[in-house]
C-alpha cells in the first residue's frame, strides 16, 4: 500500500495538503507518483497566481503520460518548488517532502473540510 501520512489531507484527484496556519503546502500523493512512474518534467504556476479549488494549476509529465494537477484548495501561490526544474525525480523519491509542488496562502481554510483524511483516501484508491 502506498505511503499515506495521517497528518495530511487528500483530494480524490491525488493531491495532498499540509496546512500550517493559512499556508498550504501541496504535492501529489505517493500513490499518484507510483502510478505515473518516473517523473521527467513538472509544469508549475508562477508565484502570485490565484488558484481555485478543483481547477488545474499545472501538470506532471512522466515516461508514461502527462497528468494535470488540480488545486485541492483555493488561494494564492506564494512559492513554487524551484528544485523540481532540475530534479523532477524528487516527486518520486520524496513526494511528501522535497518533492512538494507549491505553497499557497489559503483564501478559505474551511475548504480543508472538503478534503479526505488518510483513511478515506486509502479507501478511495483500494
Amino acid at each position: 500500500m502506498a505511503n499515506t501520512p495521517t497528518e495530511l489531507k487528500y483530494a480524490a484527484s491525488h493531491e495532498w495538503v499540509r496546512l500550517d496556519g493559512d499556508v498550504a503546502t501541496i504535492g501529489i500523493t505517493d500513490f499518484a507518483q507510483s502510478e505515473l512512474g518516473d517523473v521527467v518534467y513538472v509544469d508549475l504556476p508562477t508565484p502570485g497566481r490565484a488558484l481555485v479549488a478543483g481547477d488545474t494549476f499545472g501538470s506532471v509529465e512522466s515516461v508514461k503520460t502527462v497528468s494535470d494537477v488540480y488545486a485541492p484548495i483555493s488561494g494564492q501561490v506564494i512559492e513554487v518548488n524551484e528544485a523540481l526544474g532540475a530534479q523532477s525525480e524528487l516527486i518520486n523519491s520524496d513526494p511528501y517532502g522535497a518533492g512538494f509542488l507549491v505553497k499557497v496562502k489559503v483564501s478559505n481554510t474551511e475548504e480543508v473540510a472538503n478534503l479526505l483524511d488518510a483513511a478515506a483516501y486509502i479507501a478511495s484508491i483500494a
